[in-house]
Protein backbone atom coordinates (compact mmCIF):
# COMPACT_ATOMS: atom_id res chain seq x y z
CA UNK A 1 0.00 0.00 0.00
CA UNK A 2 1.46 3.70 -0.94
CA UNK A 3 2.40 5.35 2.24
CA UNK A 4 0.49 8.53 1.39
CA UNK A 5 2.15 10.70 4.08
CA UNK A 6 5.51 10.33 1.85
CA UNK A 7 4.14 11.50 -1.82
CA UNK A 8 5.33 14.19 -3.95
CA UNK A 9 3.33 16.24 -6.32
CA UNK A 10 6.67 14.83 -9.02
CA UNK A 11 6.10 11.15 -8.00
CA UNK A 12 1.96 11.38 -8.10
CA UNK A 13 2.94 13.24 -11.66
CA UNK A 14 5.52 10.40 -12.72
CA UNK A 15 2.05 7.94 -12.23
CA UNK A 16 -0.47 9.95 -14.38
CA UNK A 17 -1.41 8.84 -18.21
CA UNK A 18 -2.38 12.01 -19.57
CA UNK A 19 -5.49 11.02 -21.28
CA UNK A 20 -6.94 12.45 -24.88
CA UNK A 21 -9.34 9.80 -26.62
CA UNK A 22 -12.23 11.72 -28.01
CA UNK A 23 -13.07 11.27 -31.57
CA UNK A 24 -13.35 14.33 -32.62
CA UNK A 25 -9.69 16.09 -31.40
CA UNK A 26 -7.95 17.62 -33.62
CA UNK A 27 -3.83 18.02 -33.77
CA UNK A 28 -3.93 21.64 -31.85
CA UNK A 29 -5.68 19.17 -29.21
CA UNK A 30 -2.71 16.60 -29.26
CA UNK A 31 -0.41 19.51 -28.73
CA UNK A 32 -1.64 20.63 -25.49
CA UNK A 33 -2.11 16.99 -23.95
CA UNK A 34 1.61 16.83 -25.15
CA UNK A 35 3.07 20.21 -23.70
CA UNK A 36 0.96 19.56 -20.25
CA UNK A 37 2.42 16.04 -20.22
CA UNK A 38 5.94 17.39 -20.31
CA UNK A 39 5.25 21.03 -17.82
CA UNK A 40 3.85 18.46 -15.46
CA UNK A 41 6.10 15.28 -15.49
CA UNK A 42 3.11 13.14 -16.62
CA UNK A 43 4.41 9.10 -17.23
CA UNK A 44 2.95 9.37 -21.18
CA UNK A 45 -0.32 10.86 -22.57
CA UNK A 46 -2.64 8.31 -23.82
CA UNK A 47 -4.09 8.75 -27.05
CA UNK A 48 -5.93 6.19 -30.31
CA UNK A 49 -3.37 4.53 -32.63
CA UNK A 50 -4.17 6.78 -35.43
CA UNK A 51 -2.52 10.00 -32.96
CA UNK A 52 0.70 8.34 -32.18
CA UNK A 53 2.48 9.63 -34.34
CA UNK A 54 1.67 13.15 -34.16
CA UNK A 55 2.23 12.36 -30.30
CA UNK A 56 5.65 11.19 -30.77
CA UNK A 57 6.20 14.56 -32.68
CA UNK A 58 5.42 17.25 -29.79
CA UNK A 59 6.93 15.14 -27.47
CA UNK A 60 10.43 14.84 -28.95
CA UNK A 61 13.06 15.02 -26.74
CA UNK A 62 11.37 14.96 -23.66
CA UNK A 63 10.88 11.87 -21.15
CA UNK A 64 7.16 11.48 -21.46
CA UNK A 65 5.55 8.21 -23.05
CA UNK A 66 3.57 7.97 -25.72
CA UNK A 67 0.50 5.59 -25.12
CA UNK A 68 -1.60 3.72 -28.11
CA UNK A 69 -5.17 2.23 -27.12
CA UNK A 70 -5.46 -0.93 -28.90
CA UNK A 71 -8.97 -2.29 -30.13
CA UNK A 72 -10.21 0.28 -28.56
CA UNK A 73 -13.04 0.77 -26.75
CA UNK A 74 -14.99 -2.32 -27.63
CA UNK A 75 -12.28 -5.00 -27.75
CA UNK A 76 -14.02 -6.90 -30.55
CA UNK A 77 -11.51 -7.21 -33.17
CA UNK A 78 -9.22 -10.73 -34.36
CA UNK A 79 -6.15 -10.73 -32.85
CA UNK A 80 -4.56 -10.79 -35.56
CA UNK A 81 -6.00 -7.09 -35.89
CA UNK A 82 -4.77 -6.14 -32.70
CA UNK A 83 -1.62 -8.24 -33.40
CA UNK A 84 -0.46 -5.64 -36.45
CA UNK A 85 -2.51 -2.68 -34.42
CA UNK A 86 -0.26 -2.96 -31.59
CA UNK A 87 2.94 -3.70 -34.13
CA UNK A 88 1.70 -0.59 -36.72
CA UNK A 89 1.29 1.51 -33.14
CA UNK A 90 4.82 0.92 -31.91
CA UNK A 91 6.63 1.29 -35.75
CA UNK A 92 5.12 5.31 -35.23
CA UNK A 93 6.71 4.96 -32.01
CA UNK A 94 4.21 3.81 -28.61
CA UNK A 95 6.16 3.28 -25.39
CA UNK A 96 3.13 1.88 -23.97
CA UNK A 97 0.39 -0.38 -25.51
CA UNK A 98 -2.60 -0.49 -23.55
CA UNK A 99 -5.24 -3.23 -25.01
CA UNK A 100 -8.62 -4.12 -24.20
CA UNK A 101 -9.78 -8.10 -24.07
CA UNK A 102 -12.32 -9.69 -25.82
CA UNK A 103 -15.12 -9.40 -23.09
CA UNK A 104 -17.02 -11.72 -24.74
CA UNK A 105 -14.54 -14.91 -24.97
CA UNK A 106 -14.25 -14.14 -21.21
CA UNK A 107 -17.49 -14.00 -20.53
CA UNK A 108 -18.29 -17.33 -22.67
CA UNK A 109 -15.18 -19.44 -20.22
CA UNK A 110 -12.64 -19.46 -23.49
CA UNK A 111 -9.95 -18.71 -21.13
CA UNK A 112 -7.58 -20.10 -23.42
CA UNK A 113 -8.44 -17.59 -26.26
CA UNK A 114 -7.99 -14.74 -23.22
CA UNK A 115 -4.71 -16.30 -22.44
CA UNK A 116 -3.21 -16.83 -26.39
CA UNK A 117 -4.48 -13.22 -27.16
CA UNK A 118 -2.88 -11.78 -23.92
CA UNK A 119 0.36 -13.78 -25.04
CA UNK A 120 0.70 -12.46 -28.29
CA UNK A 121 0.74 -9.21 -27.78
CA UNK A 122 2.64 -9.11 -24.41
CA UNK A 123 5.47 -10.69 -26.58
CA UNK A 124 5.79 -8.24 -29.50
CA UNK A 125 5.47 -5.10 -26.54
CA UNK A 126 8.77 -7.08 -24.59
CA UNK A 127 10.29 -7.48 -27.78
CA UNK A 128 9.86 -3.74 -28.40
CA UNK A 129 11.23 -2.92 -24.98
CA UNK A 130 7.36 -1.74 -24.95
CA UNK A 131 5.27 -1.40 -21.76
CA UNK A 132 2.17 -3.88 -22.27
CA UNK A 133 -1.29 -2.86 -20.57
CA UNK A 134 -4.19 -5.23 -20.41
CA UNK A 135 -7.71 -3.31 -20.36
CA UNK A 136 -10.30 -5.62 -18.42
CA UNK A 137 -13.37 -3.34 -18.50
CA UNK A 138 -14.54 -4.92 -15.06
CA UNK A 139 -18.11 -2.67 -15.40
CA UNK A 140 -19.45 -5.95 -17.85
CA UNK A 141 -17.76 -8.56 -15.39
CA UNK A 142 -18.36 -10.31 -12.61
CA UNK A 143 -15.97 -10.16 -9.79
CA UNK A 144 -15.35 -14.34 -10.78
CA UNK A 145 -14.66 -13.09 -14.15
CA UNK A 146 -12.08 -10.19 -12.91
CA UNK A 147 -10.16 -12.53 -11.19
CA UNK A 148 -10.21 -15.28 -13.70
CA UNK A 149 -8.40 -12.50 -16.35
CA UNK A 150 -6.33 -11.43 -13.67
CA UNK A 151 -5.06 -14.93 -13.01
CA UNK A 152 -4.13 -15.44 -16.69
CA UNK A 153 -2.32 -12.12 -16.38
CA UNK A 154 -0.20 -13.58 -13.38
CA UNK A 155 1.02 -15.75 -15.70
CA UNK A 156 1.78 -13.92 -18.76
CA UNK A 157 3.23 -11.17 -17.01
CA UNK A 158 1.99 -8.07 -18.87
CA UNK A 159 3.31 -5.07 -16.93
CA UNK A 160 -0.11 -3.61 -16.16
CA UNK A 161 -3.40 -5.06 -15.99
CA UNK A 162 -5.87 -1.79 -15.85
CA UNK A 163 -9.34 -1.40 -15.14
CA UNK A 164 -11.42 0.28 -17.53
CA UNK A 165 -11.72 2.13 -21.17
CA UNK A 166 -13.61 5.05 -19.65
CA UNK A 167 -16.18 4.14 -22.10
CA UNK A 168 -17.92 1.64 -20.77
CA UNK A 169 -21.09 2.05 -17.89
CA UNK A 170 -18.98 2.56 -15.39
CA UNK A 171 -15.04 3.60 -14.93
CA UNK A 172 -12.74 2.27 -12.32
CA UNK A 173 -13.41 0.93 -8.40
CA UNK A 174 -11.36 0.55 -5.15
CA UNK A 175 -12.88 -2.67 -4.49
CA UNK A 176 -11.67 -3.76 -7.78
CA UNK A 177 -8.25 -2.40 -8.42
CA UNK A 178 -8.11 -4.34 -5.01
CA UNK A 179 -9.12 -7.50 -6.13
CA UNK A 180 -6.88 -7.21 -9.26
CA UNK A 181 -3.91 -6.30 -6.96
CA UNK A 182 -4.56 -8.88 -4.85
CA UNK A 183 -4.61 -11.77 -7.64
CA UNK A 184 -1.33 -10.46 -9.28
CA UNK A 185 0.74 -9.72 -5.76
CA UNK A 186 3.83 -8.22 -7.14
CA UNK A 187 3.85 -9.76 -10.61
CA UNK A 188 2.14 -7.36 -12.37
CA UNK A 189 1.12 -3.59 -11.57
CA UNK A 190 -2.48 -2.27 -11.45
CA UNK A 191 -3.66 0.60 -13.53
CA UNK A 192 -7.10 2.74 -12.76
CA UNK A 193 -8.39 4.33 -15.42
CA UNK A 194 -12.19 5.32 -16.18
CA UNK A 195 -14.12 8.52 -13.92
CA UNK A 196 -11.04 9.35 -12.42
CA UNK A 197 -11.58 13.67 -12.24
CA UNK A 198 -10.37 14.04 -8.06
CA UNK A 199 -7.85 13.94 -5.59
CA UNK A 200 -9.86 12.31 -3.24
CA UNK A 201 -10.90 9.17 -6.18
CA UNK A 202 -7.46 9.22 -7.09
CA UNK A 203 -6.17 8.37 -3.53
CA UNK A 204 -8.59 5.76 -3.31
CA UNK A 205 -7.08 4.06 -6.31
CA UNK A 206 -3.49 4.43 -5.05
CA UNK A 207 -4.37 3.10 -1.59
CA UNK A 208 -6.19 0.53 -3.16
CA UNK A 209 -2.83 -1.03 -5.06
CA UNK A 210 -3.05 1.32 -8.56
CA UNK A 211 0.51 2.07 -9.63
CA UNK A 212 -0.77 4.16 -12.50
CA UNK A 213 -3.74 6.89 -13.49
CA UNK A 214 -5.53 6.92 -16.52
CA UNK A 215 -7.23 10.03 -16.44
CA UNK A 216 -8.26 13.75 -18.26
CA UNK A 217 -8.20 15.44 -15.15
CA UNK A 218 -4.24 14.75 -15.16
CA UNK A 219 -3.30 18.61 -13.63
CA UNK A 220 -6.54 19.01 -11.61
CA UNK A 221 -5.99 16.17 -9.15
CA UNK A 222 -2.18 17.07 -8.67
CA UNK A 223 -3.08 20.57 -8.09
CA UNK A 224 -5.72 19.38 -5.70
CA UNK A 225 -3.23 17.26 -3.99
CA UNK A 226 -1.02 19.71 -3.68
CA UNK A 227 -3.29 22.01 -2.38
CA UNK A 228 -4.00 19.76 0.63
CA UNK A 229 -0.60 17.81 0.47
CA UNK A 230 -2.17 14.87 -0.43
CA UNK A 231 -4.54 14.50 3.02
Amino acid sequence: MMEMEKLTRDELAGMMDHTLLKAYAVEEDFKKLCEEAAGNGFAMVAVNSSQVRTCRKFLKDTNVHVGAAISFPLGQTELETKVFETKKAIEDGADEIDYVINIGELKMGHDDYIRREMEAIVKVCHEHHVLSKVIFENCYLTKEEIVRAAKIAKGVKPDFIKTSTGFGTSGADAEDVRLMKETVGDAVKVKAAGGIRDWETCRSMLMAGAERIGTSSSIKICDEFEKGRGK
